[in-house]
């Protein structure tokens, strides 16, 4: 089992970071009471893992994990650019790629007027 060291914590290098978790709740605009629910942990634990107070055990950074894979959302690796978290894409929801730049004008740009 692969282990890295996060400000303190020895953490499976697959598991998600206190900030990670903090912003995943932010994305879901859950609480901490929200998250424990979803994840059948105590709100303490939740407080603890994100406050950097108490190295989590690998079982609940597994229910965490999963409790916000199961709300949608998918955690990026560090790879050079930072560890992250984001939305996962939808299947079968029609993506907006917006316009593109020859069909820009001064009117449908969106850009900050001069």
């Amino acid at each position: 089992m692969l282990l890295s060291k996060f400000d303190g914590f020895a953490i499976l290098a697959t598991m998600i970071s206190p900030s990670q978790c903090r912003a995943a709740r932010g994305l879901l605009n859950w609480t901490q009471a929200d998250l424990a629910k979803a994840a059948s942990v105590g709100v303490v634990t939740v407080r603890q893992f994100e406050a950097e107070g108490a190295a989590p055990r690998a079982a609940t950074l597994t229910v965490l994990t999963q409790a916000f894979e199961a709300a949608g959302l998918e955690f990026i690796p560090e790879n050079g650019g930072g560890a992250g978290i984001r939305f996962r894409e939808r299947k079968g929801a029609k993506v907006d790629e917006g316009l593109r730049p020859d069909q820009l004008t001064s009117e449908n740009d969106g850009g900050a007027e001069g």
